[in-house]
């Protein structure tokens, strides 16, 4: 009688090579999620200045982005935050890199935000 593979309880070089993939992938996604929801809420912050554009000037808009990047630690500056109002229109442009760590690299994520709004 022949006994198989199987039933001799040997493993696959394939469940290894899986588990350091599934590893790997959960590896990035701990160091990736938390920039982007960082990154959802500064354009949140975007949107919502935006939005009230009508009640602040420009002035109280770059600072409320400011005070939200420093309170999350994304590195944006007044440099980075561009503003411009027309007759009855804003559009507020964020556009910032935020580096991301890796054993051996760095990752320079680009992230632009744009609200674009009327002026009521």
């Amino acid at each position: 009688m022949r006994i198989s593979r199987r039933e001799k309880g040997e493993g696959n070089v394939g469940c290894l090579v899986g588990l350091i993939i599934l590893a790997i992938a959960l590896f990035i996604a701990w160091k990736m999620i938390p920039v982007k929801v960082k990154a959802a809420e500064i354009r949140q912050t975007v949107v919502d200045e935006a939005k009230s554009a009508g009640t602040h000037n420009d002035g109280r808009i770059r600072e409320a982005i400011l005070a939200k990047a420093r309170e999350d630690n994304i590195p944006i500056s007044e440099n980075d935050i561009s503003i411009t109002r027309s007759a009855n229109e804003i559009t507020v442009v964020v556009n910032y890199t935020v580096p991301i760590e890796f054993p051996g690299y760095t990752y320079q994520w680009h992230i632009e935000n744009r609200a674009q709004n009327p002026i009521f």
